[in-house]
């Protein structure tokens, strides 16, 4: 992923993440980016959610952001989860909620993931073109 879109991601963590349910509905909820490892973001969830599913099934999601300076970034990708418990445990050590919620790496509902096939725009209301990346 580039820098610019990772920074702003990491200046901005609070995301909302969309997916389609099972009726082929949009749902977008508040979403938290967790941390970088070589050049991708993560991001956690409960297996038992809804929204696991819908991601399992319909693995196309959209992600956006914007700073206090009203510039917005939004994130076209697939999700592509992970097993790594090396990177689980850095989002445990990152996240005292989430080590709150899941208490350590090997709970088996933790999940993680990142983004594969993802192109970020990066805009703003100043009149200038936005900046799109192939991440």
């Amino acid at each position: 992923m580039t820098n610019e879109a990772m920074e702003f991601m990491k200046k901005n963590p609070v995301l909302y993440l969309a997916t389609v349910d099972e009726s082929g509905n949009p749902k977008v909820r508040p979403f938290m980016f967790m941390l970088e490892k070589d050049g991708k973001p993560y991001f956690c969830t409960s297996n038992k959610k809804p929204m696991y599913a819908q991601m399992k099934n319909h693995p196309n999601i959209e992600i956006t952001t914007a700073s206090p300076e009203f510039a917005w970034i939004r994130i076209s990708a697939k999700i592509s989860f992970s097993n790594d418990l090396e990177i689980k445990k850095a989002v445990i050590a990152s996240s005292p909620l989430v080590k709150g919620i899941y208490q350590t790496a090997e709970n088996p509902e933790f999940a993680i993931f990142t983004l594969a096939d993802a192109t970020a725009v990066i805009a703003d209301f100043s009149g200038n073109p936005p900046k799109t990346y192939r991440l």
